[in-house]
């Protein structure tokens, strides 16, 4: 069994953005067994769940036809959360201007664990502005874990 994760991603990307929304991520979890395609969708002011089951539909009436996913599946489209795993380098940019925590392989300012504001990505480097400490910058490469902080 072999799934096309890429044309799956194609599929989500161009039916999100066909409703005016962003795809931020796909993932494929779970077996062979019922495996879960979950497909995570943004827009400024955040997502409704009007919108996450009509970009379910969408993409459930594609991959019937296109069938790039043998077999049954469950499929999931939510949004990213108020605390989202950033795994992807286009995620750093897209969440610029919101608290992060970032784990890194490496110590940059003396400290391997920081928090702050995402200020985006520029040529495979993240900069983070440290609250009133100023901006760092470190190579995505060097980044253990990173994970958006809620804000209420």
């Amino acid at each position: 069994m072999s799934v096309d994760v890429e044309k799956i991603e194609a599929i989500a990307e161009r039916v999100a953005a066909g409703e005016g929304l962003t795809l931020i991520d796909i993932e494929l979890k779970g077996g062979r067994s019922n495996p879960l395609l979950r497909v995570y969708i943004d827009k400024p002011g955040g997502v409704s769940h009007a919108d996450c089951a009509l970009v379910s539909e969408q993409i459930s009436a594609i991959l019937d036809v296109e069938d790039p996913f043998p077999g049954s599946y469950v499929l999931e489209v939510s949004s990213p959360g108020l605390d989202r795993k950033l795994v992807k380098p286009r995620e750093f940019s897209y969440f610029a201007g919101r608290r992060a925590r970032v784990v890194l392989h490496q110590a940059v300012a003396e400290r391997k664990v920081l928090e702050g504001r995402l200020a985006g990505l520029e040529e495979g480097r993240v900069k983070l502005d440290l609250d009133g400490e100023g901006v760092v910058e470190f190579e995505l490469s060097n980044v253990s874990k990173a994970r958006l902080l809620p804000e209420l």
